[in-house]
């Protein structure tokens, strides 16, 4: 048997190199002669190598020749803040959370593709290659409508590894039970081929345990009780599969100093249902001066879903009004929110029985959002603005956008209207994309409005709507695998058809502002009203029509292009960064 894996067997190393995820050293510690107290982890094991076996290539295959480098399209970025203000017991439990998110981490390499190492062989000693595959997470560009960038590798399922490639619609539909529905089960093949529900605390049951254990001796150095409480609670959720309590927990957490949010969350990684929740996780810095400006617009919020642009019965909805609006540094992303394109803010829990009980938590990762201004946003406004728009791009307008952004991720309406379920029900894999054009759209509503109420005056709303088209381009050019991508290119194509904005024959885009306030309030109202109906067919038919890239956008997005301009960011982050 290889030596490799004997070293690693001997060396307690398995977990820390995704050997859990890999076929060969399952079939080593299956036909190694070990003793009874390793039998539960080979058990263990075997579930979860069973789930990240994939149907790859067996032999090595040549990298797809590229004439630039592919991973040229992030720009690196150092992920780190001042934690001179935290408590030694606050610094210890630093390197718990930072061990806890590194499962994370591991799960979701499972989740998405299978297991990291055979594919970092199967390419080779190309470093970009292997670079490009490290950031999206296995061998297909997230960036790029999931191309597969690595020879021999096929198209991404739509389905990830959540279900059996081979699984039929019609099989699907045959299978009766409950729990498929479920955001926490994998769905895998039984001994005699037939489709089962297998929960992820029983998939990925060794590694759930260890994260689950790290965050209940987290809780024991977390400096506020409320977030001590709360990582004791995740640690119950990851061992059961039920995220109630410790959501509803999390909204209590607003004195803390750090802040963590880990567990399978978002479902963007499920494109062919849109139903599995991927594993992630952000460790966080509060930035307490910033909180305390954001804090009071948080009170405006029920006064604000009463006036959206929409007739009542999609409007009579009341979401929870204990919103907590807050700014941190984020020193550490793993897993889901890590792949691809890198997330700026947070507005949290999904878990719709919260947000109408008690509302959501909307964290801007300020030092994110920075870079990608100073990297991404502002050099694409140079090369596609007016030199007269140029004075409108501003970071605290698109701090602002963001912000609301995930402020109207919480409000309208999650309950169709038409008996059909929650809007994520009703809408499937449509929802995703119709979420975050909402979410674009009615967060630039709401600025609109609280500057008119005389309560937003940090930036002008032409500051707020040059900065925002600006972001259409930088967001637009995520693709059509990323659901911010198709949001971006439906209200692009939206506001051109709605004359909100004029093209000169140099290529550069400027704002008809009394348009874009008319197009703004008017796109918002169509959203809202798709999402209320919960009719499928018609919001596909509607999103179709208008997430299409034109040939005169794409034209300008390749001058962004050939400017050099990356597309994202990836970090150099980690204990060694933080803690050194």
């Amino acid at each position: 048997m290889e030596q490799k894996y004997e070293f690693f067997w001997n060396n307690k190393l398995y977990k820390e190199n995704n050997y859990l995820c890999n076929s060969k050293f399952k079939q080593f510690l299956i036909i190694k002669n070990m003793n009874i107290k390793h039998l539960a982890i080979i058990a263990a094991v075997a579930i979860v190598a069973t789930a990240c076996d994939n149907k790859k290539p067996e032999q090595p295959v040549e990298p797809v020749q590229q004439e630039t480098h592919l991973s040229d399209k992030y720009a690196e970025y150092t992920l780190t803040t001042n934690i001179n203000h935290l408590s030694d017991n606050e610094k210890q439990m630093l390197p718990l959370l930072f061990e806890a998110s590194d499962i994370m981490d591991q799960l979701f390499w499972c989740e998405n593709y299978g297991d990291k190492n055979e594919l970092m062989t199967k390419i080779g000693d190309n470093a970009d290659i292997k670079k490009l595959a490290t950031i999206a997470y296995g061998p297909w560009d997230g960036l790029d409508g999931n191309k597969p960038f690595v020879e021999g590798i096929g198209p991404k399922p739509a389905g990830a590894q959540f279900y059996p490639a081979d699984m039929t619609e019609e099989e699907w539909n045959a299978f009766d039970d409950p729990n498929k529905n479920s955001q926490y089960t994998m769905i895998v093949r039984d001994e005699n081929g037939a489709l089962k529900c297998v929960w992820y605390h029983d998939y990925f049951e060794q590694q759930i345990k260890k994260a689950a254990s790290l965050l209940d001796d987290a809780s024991e150095l977390a400096g506020d009780e409320e977030f001590a409480e709360y990582l004791r609670l995740r640690a119950k959720a990851l061992r059961t599969d039920d995220y109630f309590e410790s959501d509803m927990q999390w909204m209590d957490v607003r004195n803390n100093n750090i802040d963590m949010v880990i567990g399978p969350i978002e479902n963007y990684t499920d494109a062919r249902y849109g139903i599995k929740a991927s594993h992630e996780a952000f460790i966080l810095i509060k930035d307490q001066e910033w909180t305390k400006q954001l804090a009071r617009y948080a009170a405006f919020v029920p006064e604000l879903q009463k006036q959206l642009p929409v007739p009542a019965e999609y409007k009579k909805e009341v979401p929870g009004s204990d919103v907590d609006l807050a700014a941190y540094d984020v020193v550490y992303y793993a897993g889901d929110c890590n792949a691809n394109s890198k997330t700026i803010a947070i507005n949290l829990p999904n878990d719709e029985r919260v947000q109408l009980q008690r509302g959501t938590r909307k964290l801007q990762l300020k030092n994110a959002m920075q870079a990608k201004f100073d990297k991404i946003l502002e050099p694409i406004s140079k090369e596609l603005m007016t030199p007269e728009s140029m004075e409108h791009i501003k970071f605290d307008a698109f701090f602002a956008n963001v912000m609301f952004h995930e402020t109207a991720h919480g409000m309208g309406i999650k309950n169709t209207i038409t008996g059909k379920g929650t809007v994520r029900e009703a809408l499937g894999n449509q929802y995703n994309a119709i979420e975050e054009a909402k979410a674009d759209v009615l967060g630039l509503y709401l600025v609109t409005k609280l500057s008119e109420m005389g309560e937003y005056t940090n930036t002008t709303m032409e500051d707020n709507y040059t900065t925002f088209m600006a972001g259409i381009f930088r967001s637009v050019r995520f693709g059509a695998a990323s659901a911010h991508g198709k949001a971006n290119m439906l209200t692009f194509n939206y506001f051109q058809n709605e004359g909100a904005f004029t093209r000169n024959e140099e290529g550069r885009y400027a704002i008809d502002f009394d348009k874009m306030k008319v197009a703004v309030e008017k796109l918002a109202g169509d959203i809202l009203m798709h999402q209320g109906n919960g009719d499928y067919e018609a919001t596909k038919a509607w999103m179709a029509d208008q997430i299409v890239i034109k040939p005169e956008l794409q034209a300008d997005l390749d001058r962004v292009n050939a400017a050099g301009i990356p597309t994202d960011i990836y970090f150099n982050m980690g204990p060694q960064v933080l803690l050194k």
